[in-house]
């Protein structure tokens, strides 16, 4: 790989942050369905696809039930706070001592992951306030800090829904499929949302400085 090719900073597959700036040329908020379409699946989609949803896959199949659900709910969170952030447009600073947050910047991601949880579809037929904020610290914080569950929190495969917030258990597979459910409504709201659309360009602007 040649040092001009390491200096690239890959967005989405192969396409770079200059790919984006390019093809961002062509994207009008409240514009043409069919070029938003393309920005959705060749960045967004794209970037989900290898990045977050074929790892999953990869480690869900043919499943040992050996544990391999931790690593599944642990990208599972990860990729929840991305779609939460690229939602609403906001992109994650690390806060030194004198900085100031920009009005689309945020460091700590609890508030956010909780009301996107409790707030947005699918995820509101299953979570609450309570139960969002539970599964932040008990399931997210515990498992990308401490790489466990905390608080009597397990992890099991398949279920109806993607917790059971009485006997506290995550379905790592129903959470998945309402993942899923999201990204699809996402994709189809995107196409004719101003403030979805504008959010994506402050989200896809950041990824690609």
């Amino acid at each position: 790989m040649s040092k001009a090719e390491e200096s690239k900073t890959y967005i989405a597959g192969k396409l770079t942050g200059d790919d984006w700036r390019k093809f961002k040329a062509k994207l009008v908020v409240g514009g043409d369905h069919e070029i938003w379409a393309s920005a959705y699946e060749d960045f967004f989609r794209q970037r989900l696809k290898l990045r977050y949803l074929d790892p999953i896959e990869l480690l869900g199949a043919p499943g040992s039930w050996q544990g391999e659900g931790f690593s599944i709910v642990s990208i599972q969170c990860a990729l929840i706070e991305f779609l939460a952030a690229t939602r609403s447009g906001k992109n994650y600073r690390f806060l030194r001592k004198g900085d100031v947050l920009g009005p689309h910047d945020y460091s700590s991601s609890s508030a956010l992951f909780q009301d996107f949880l409790s707030g947005v579809a699918p995820f509101s037929t299953a979570f609450d306030a309570d139960s969002a904020k539970d599964f932040y610290q008990a399931i997210r914080c515990a498992l990308l800090h401490e790489a466990r569950t905390r608080n009597g929190w397990r992890i099991w495969v398949s279920g109806s829904k993607p917790i059971d917030s009485a006997r506290k258990i995550v379905y790592r597979d129903a959470l998945q499929a309402a993942i899923l459910t999201f990204v699809d409504d996402y994709g189809r709201a995107l196409l004719t949302s101003p403030l979805l659309q504008e959010a994506f360009i402050r989200k896809f602007d950041d990824l690609a400085a």
